[in-house]
């Protein structure tokens, strides 16, 4: 992809974007010069062939590939440097700012939490000042958002008491929960 001119309203930019994984003492390319810029209040769609590098562009956005990942080029959020931010700022980055939607949801859940405290502990994380009924009033509004019927009650189940199609809301509702600047839906 080629770079679009730099623009202030640019929410994120991505410039050069390498991406190598070290396994065995060598380096394998996975994403090899990608360049695209997502402004702010618009859809960007990223498409390719199964294995060529989408889910690791994306999971680089905020450094969320393993240690044997090494990321090339540049990232920036708002004009900041995801590749050089520390620890703190990707922890306020993640899912605050940017919101991630994984490609398997029952893999993403943790099954010993209910839907509802899992969306609660985003919500408490990334929006402290909220009390406690506050929190379980936007757990409740997030899954109806998404198209949960009796979001009132099915806030209380567990990932397996609902179906693929349902967990995926709920892994939406999650990510959408925290209001986040940009959201990727892997």
């Amino acid at each position: 992809m080629a770079a679009s001119p730099a623009s202030f309203h640019d929410l994120l930019r991505v410039e050069n974007l390498t991406i190598d994984f070290l396994s065995g003492g060598k380096a394998h390319r996975a994403v090899d010069g990608v360049s695209f810029a997502i402004p702010s209040g618009k859809t960007v769609a990223v498409v390719g062939e199964s294995g060529s590098g989408k889910s690791a562009t994306a999971l680089a956005l905020t450094r969320l590939l393993p240690p044997s990942a090494k990321i090339g080029g540049s990232l920036t959020f708002e004009g900041r440097n995801v590749l050089t931010a520390s620890p703190e700022e990707l922890r306020r980055l993640r899912g605050g700012q940017i919101a991630y939607v994984f490609q398997e949801p029952s893999t993403s859940l943790n099954p010993v939490f209910t839907i509802g405290d899992q969306i609660a502990e985003a919500i408490r994380l990334h929006r402290p000042k909220l009390n406690r009924q506050e929190v379980r009033d936007e757990v409740v509004a997030a899954l109806a958002r998404v198209g949960i019927r009796d979001p009132e009650a099915r806030h209380r189940d567990y990932p397996h008491q609902l179906s693929g199609g349902m967990q995926q809301r709920a892994m939406i509702a999650m990510a959408l929960a925290c209001q986040p600047k940009l959201l990727i839906a892997d």
